[in-house]
């Protein structure tokens, strides 16, 4: 998986895991994708800021240090998707 993908699949999931903090698979899943940051992508920081249109990951590893943004409607729709399907709301 490349770097842009699971930075945005981390997001994804950290945003439902922030939401639903007794959903344990959801907080599994945010686990799995961090550990493929750390692991695959060696990054030692990932770091999430957000205003109304967009969020933003800070990450890097050692004294390098990056910006990826991504659009806060596209980042929101796993949630969204989740919270409008009744099976995962009893």
């Amino acid at each position: 998986m490349n770097l842009q993908d699971a930075l945005f699949n981390w997001l994804q999931i950290r945003i439902v895991a922030e939401a639903r903090p007794d959903d344990q698979a959801a907080q599994e899943t945010k686990q799995f994708f961090e550990d493929i940051l750390r692991e695959d992508h060696k990054l030692d920081e990932f770091s999430v800021t957000s205003d109304e249109t967009m969020y933003r990951i800070k990450y890097g590893s050692g004294e390098q240090r990056k910006l990826q943004m991504f659009d806060r409607e596209s980042a929101e729709q796993l949630l969204s998707d989740i919270n409008s399907n009744p099976k995962y709301n009893e």
